[in-house]
Protein backbone atom coordinates (compact mmCIF):
# COMPACT_ATOMS: atom_id res chain seq x y z
CA UNK A 1 0.00 0.00 0.00
CA UNK A 2 1.38 3.12 -1.32
CA UNK A 3 0.93 6.43 1.01
CA UNK A 4 0.87 9.21 -1.05
CA UNK A 5 0.51 12.52 1.38
CA UNK A 6 -1.41 15.76 0.63
CA UNK A 7 1.35 18.19 -0.45
CA UNK A 8 1.14 22.47 -0.36
CA UNK A 9 4.61 24.06 -0.26
CA UNK A 10 4.21 27.90 -0.11
CA UNK A 11 6.56 30.05 -1.26
CA UNK A 12 7.85 33.06 -2.38
CA UNK A 13 9.44 33.47 -6.36
CA UNK A 14 13.12 34.26 -6.79
CA UNK A 15 13.09 33.87 -2.43
CA UNK A 16 14.91 31.08 -0.19
CA UNK A 17 11.90 28.66 -0.90
CA UNK A 18 12.97 28.37 -4.37
CA UNK A 19 15.12 25.06 -4.06
CA UNK A 20 11.69 23.81 -2.41
CA UNK A 21 9.72 24.39 -5.34
CA UNK A 22 12.16 22.62 -7.36
CA UNK A 23 12.27 19.31 -5.53
CA UNK A 24 8.78 19.51 -5.02
CA UNK A 25 7.08 21.61 -7.95
CA UNK A 26 3.85 22.60 -5.93
CA UNK A 27 2.22 25.33 -4.07
CA UNK A 28 2.08 29.06 -4.15
CA UNK A 29 1.96 32.22 -1.29
CA UNK A 30 -1.73 32.79 -0.80
CA UNK A 31 -3.56 34.90 1.32
CA UNK A 32 -3.68 32.37 4.50
CA UNK A 33 -0.16 32.53 4.27
CA UNK A 34 0.33 34.20 8.03
CA UNK A 35 -2.34 31.89 9.06
CA UNK A 36 -0.54 28.87 7.94
CA UNK A 37 2.85 29.92 9.22
CA UNK A 38 3.40 32.68 11.77
CA UNK A 39 6.18 33.34 11.71
CA UNK A 40 5.93 35.07 7.88
CA UNK A 41 8.95 33.66 6.63
CA UNK A 42 9.29 30.95 3.62
CA UNK A 43 9.50 28.09 2.99
CA UNK A 44 6.27 26.29 4.42
CA UNK A 45 5.62 22.92 3.34
CA UNK A 46 1.97 21.65 4.41
CA UNK A 47 2.09 17.63 4.88
CA UNK A 48 -1.61 16.19 5.47
CA UNK A 49 -2.32 18.32 8.25
CA UNK A 50 1.30 19.03 9.41
CA UNK A 51 3.04 22.45 8.99
CA UNK A 52 6.97 22.28 8.23
CA UNK A 53 9.18 25.32 8.02
CA UNK A 54 12.57 26.00 7.67
CA UNK A 55 14.35 25.36 4.97
CA UNK A 56 16.40 22.39 5.86
CA UNK A 57 13.36 20.52 7.24
CA UNK A 58 11.04 21.61 4.45
CA UNK A 59 13.77 20.15 1.91
CA UNK A 60 14.35 17.12 4.17
CA UNK A 61 10.22 16.71 4.26
CA UNK A 62 10.26 16.94 0.39
CA UNK A 63 13.41 14.50 -0.42
CA UNK A 64 11.70 11.98 1.83
CA UNK A 65 9.40 11.64 -0.10
CA UNK A 66 11.60 10.12 -2.59
CA UNK A 67 13.87 7.97 -0.56
CA UNK A 68 15.05 6.59 -4.19
CA UNK A 69 16.27 9.85 -5.60
CA UNK A 70 18.84 10.09 -3.13
CA UNK A 71 18.06 14.05 -2.68
CA UNK A 72 19.84 13.62 1.35
CA UNK A 73 22.86 11.89 -0.17
CA UNK A 74 23.70 8.21 -1.16
CA UNK A 75 25.79 7.47 2.34
CA UNK A 76 26.00 8.55 5.46
CA UNK A 77 28.44 10.66 5.16
CA UNK A 78 27.05 12.12 2.26
CA UNK A 79 24.21 12.91 4.23
CA UNK A 80 25.86 14.57 6.81
CA UNK A 81 27.19 16.61 4.17
CA UNK A 82 24.38 17.72 2.80
CA UNK A 83 22.80 19.00 6.04
CA UNK A 84 26.36 20.53 6.70
CA UNK A 85 25.61 22.19 2.94
CA UNK A 86 22.48 23.10 4.04
CA UNK A 87 22.58 24.67 7.62
CA UNK A 88 25.76 27.25 6.66
CA UNK A 89 23.56 28.18 3.11
CA UNK A 90 20.67 28.69 5.38
CA UNK A 91 22.14 30.52 7.98
CA UNK A 92 25.39 32.42 6.64
CA UNK A 93 24.79 32.73 2.99
CA UNK A 94 21.15 33.60 3.29
CA UNK A 95 20.47 35.27 6.21
CA UNK A 96 23.44 36.83 6.95
CA UNK A 97 25.14 37.44 3.93
CA UNK A 98 21.65 38.03 1.86
CA UNK A 99 19.90 39.44 4.60
CA UNK A 100 22.36 42.54 5.15
CA UNK A 101 21.63 43.22 1.36
CA UNK A 102 18.12 42.76 1.28
CA UNK A 103 16.25 43.02 4.51
CA UNK A 104 18.98 45.69 6.63
CA UNK A 105 16.37 47.03 8.36
CA UNK A 106 16.78 43.45 10.33
CA UNK A 107 20.47 44.35 11.50
CA UNK A 108 19.77 47.80 12.70
CA UNK A 109 16.92 50.99 13.09
CA UNK A 110 19.43 53.48 12.34
CA UNK A 111 19.49 53.95 8.66
CA UNK A 112 22.28 55.87 8.77
CA UNK A 113 24.57 52.13 9.90
CA UNK A 114 22.74 50.44 6.44
CA UNK A 115 25.35 51.12 4.07
CA UNK A 116 28.23 49.65 6.19
CA UNK A 117 26.18 46.29 6.78
CA UNK A 118 25.44 46.40 3.60
CA UNK A 119 28.86 46.55 2.43
CA UNK A 120 29.92 43.53 4.70
CA UNK A 121 27.49 41.55 3.59
CA UNK A 122 29.03 42.05 0.24
CA UNK A 123 32.29 41.26 1.70
CA UNK A 124 30.65 38.04 3.41
CA UNK A 125 29.19 37.01 -0.09
CA UNK A 126 32.47 37.22 -1.93
CA UNK A 127 34.43 35.11 1.04
CA UNK A 128 30.82 32.48 0.92
CA UNK A 129 30.89 32.31 -2.93
CA UNK A 130 34.72 32.06 -3.13
CA UNK A 131 34.38 28.85 -0.67
CA UNK A 132 30.95 27.55 -2.72
CA UNK A 133 33.22 27.36 -6.25
CA UNK A 134 36.04 25.98 -3.85
CA UNK A 135 33.92 23.26 -2.19
CA UNK A 136 32.08 22.74 -5.28
CA UNK A 137 34.86 21.79 -7.82
CA UNK A 138 36.68 18.96 -4.79
CA UNK A 139 34.76 16.52 -6.41
CA UNK A 140 34.72 17.53 -9.89
CA UNK A 141 30.90 16.21 -9.86
CA UNK A 142 29.16 19.12 -11.08
CA UNK A 143 27.06 18.34 -7.97
CA UNK A 144 27.60 19.79 -4.29
CA UNK A 145 27.45 16.82 -2.95
CA UNK A 146 28.96 13.22 -4.11
CA UNK A 147 28.22 11.91 -7.18
CA UNK A 148 24.39 12.61 -7.71
CA UNK A 149 21.77 16.24 -7.46
CA UNK A 150 20.62 16.52 -3.92
CA UNK A 151 18.52 18.88 -1.99
CA UNK A 152 21.99 21.12 -1.73
CA UNK A 153 22.09 21.84 -5.41
CA UNK A 154 18.71 23.97 -5.85
CA UNK A 155 20.02 25.83 -3.04
CA UNK A 156 23.27 26.66 -4.62
CA UNK A 157 21.31 28.30 -8.00
CA UNK A 158 19.47 30.61 -6.24
CA UNK A 159 21.75 31.76 -4.37
CA UNK A 160 23.83 32.10 -7.82
CA UNK A 161 21.04 33.73 -8.97
CA UNK A 162 20.98 36.44 -6.05
CA UNK A 163 24.71 36.83 -6.45
CA UNK A 164 24.46 37.39 -10.28
CA UNK A 165 22.44 40.46 -9.64
CA UNK A 166 24.98 42.09 -7.26
CA UNK A 167 28.12 40.97 -9.23
CA UNK A 168 27.62 40.90 -12.38
CA UNK A 169 30.59 38.74 -13.55
CA UNK A 170 30.60 36.27 -11.40
CA UNK A 171 32.36 34.39 -14.55
CA UNK A 172 35.48 35.48 -13.50
CA UNK A 173 35.63 35.13 -9.39
CA UNK A 174 33.34 31.51 -9.32
CA UNK A 175 33.78 29.51 -12.62
CA UNK A 176 33.27 26.27 -11.55
CA UNK A 177 29.59 27.86 -9.45
CA UNK A 178 28.92 29.21 -12.78
CA UNK A 179 29.59 26.27 -14.82
CA UNK A 180 27.92 24.00 -12.31
CA UNK A 181 24.58 26.26 -13.09
CA UNK A 182 25.23 26.29 -17.12
CA UNK A 183 25.95 22.26 -16.84
CA UNK A 184 23.31 21.79 -15.03
CA UNK A 185 21.08 18.88 -16.61
CA UNK A 186 18.46 18.80 -13.58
Amino acid sequence: MSFEPSLKLLHSPGACSFPNLILARVGQMTPEFASINPKRRVPVLAIDNEVITEMSAVLTSISSLAPEKNLLGRSTIETIRVYEWLNWLSTVVHSQAMGSIWRTERYSNDPAVYPAIREKGLETIRECYAMINEKVAEPGTGFAVGKGFTAVDPFLLVLYCWASRLEKDMGQDYPVLCGLREEASW
